[in-house]
């Protein structure tokens, strides 16, 4: 089933497309003896009780509870998830750059205020500097997940989803530091010692507003045969510049949710993005070199089964706030 989060007339629905590709609301299709859970993670939360709603409501044929995309504002399937986890460098291609690098699957946090839906604007200011968009496959958990082995992994999947996990190389190259940094001594735990390291912290370059789209659909678990070879591609402008395939992501989606896992609890609804899909397209272009301040949009990202998401950009032309404090005379 492909399920979806949208707003219709001021009001937060729940719908499933139809074979017609066309969307049911699921309370319109199934009031006045059923109530719909308002949000996806409630949904999701009801497992296969969910689902059957579901096809109670495709079922009806109710030609009234079909409603148009000219009548909706597309949400992000899960609106409010309890977190967002990006899996960092996880694409073979980048294997060759990576002067070092763990031999696990590296990840961060995104805050889900980042969020916008399908069709949405995605609105980069100019303070921002550089920005390009990550094609990346999305992972919705369906149950509590806690030191989940590999081999049982998929069955924490609820469904799959496209996510766009819009970068800011213009503030992760402000935010680095170049610096000592104090551990314990090995050989001497009363001792510290300094280590040279460098450090960029993800909370600007991957959590500003607009910085993650997800959508358009959520598409049920059931519907997707392999996860770990879907083609994916993505389009700035009309020109196309990520053509990949996530049968080229050095760890498997069973392993990056087991690994997950074993440090954080997963819950229904979480996100889990696993990692850019970059090989340029054919005519060589990548998206390190869409610079959304100067490419403009549309966006456009499709994988294979899970449909397209479109997003238009918008550049504010902007300066930061007054962020510091005036200075004492």
């Amino acid at each position: 089933m492909k399920l979806l989060s949208f707003s219709h007339r001021g009001k937060d629905r729940i719908g499933v497309v139809n074979s017609d590709m066309k969307i049911v609301d699921l309370q319109l299709a199934l009031a006045p003896e059923i109530v719909v859970p308002e949000t996806m993670v409630e949904f999701i939360r009801l497992e296969g009780e969910g689902l059957a709603l579901a096809a109670t409501a495709l079922a009806s044929q109710n030609s009234g509870a079909i409603v148009t995309e000219e009548e909706i504002i597309y949400q992000p399937p899960v609106v409010h998830p309890g977190k967002i986890c990006g899996i960092a460098l996880n694409n073979s291609a980048s294997n060759s750059r990576k002067i070092s690098a763990p031999g696990h699957p590296a990840f961060f946090l995104k805050p889900p205020s980042c969020l916008v839906g399908h069709m949405q604007t995605v609105t980069v200011r100019t303070y921002y500097g550089s920005v390009h968009p990550e094609p990346e496959l999305a992972l919705v958990i369906g149950k509590t997940a806690r030191d989940v082995n590999a081999t049982e992994a998929l069955d924490y999947i609820y469904g799959y989803s496209i996510f766009n996990d819009i970068t800011g190389n213009g503030m992760r190259a402000e935010d680095l530091f170049h610096y000592q940094a104090l551990y314990a001594s090995k050989e001497d735990s009363d001792k510290i010692e300094q280590r040279e390291q460098h450090l960029s912290y993800a909370g600007r370059y991957k959590g500003t507003d607009n910085f993650g789209v997800l959508g358009p659909w959520l598409v049920t678990r059931d519907e997707v045969d392999d996860p770990d070879n879907l083609l994916v591609s993505c389009r700035v402008n009309g020109e196309t510049v990520a053509e990949d395939n996530t049968c080229y992501y050095n760890y498997k989606v069973a392993e990056i949710v087991s690994f997950i896992s074993q440090f954080q609890t997963l819950s229904a609804g979480d996100i889990i993005s696993c990692g850019t899909a970059f090989k340029p397209s054919k005519n060589r272009k990548s998206i390190h070199q869409a610079n959304l301040q100067l490419t403009g949009g549309p966006i456009e990202i499709n994988i294979e089964t899970l449909g397209t998401q479109i997003n238009p950009v918008i550049i504010e032309e902007r300066e930061i706030g007054l962020w510091r404090l005036p200075k004492s005379e």
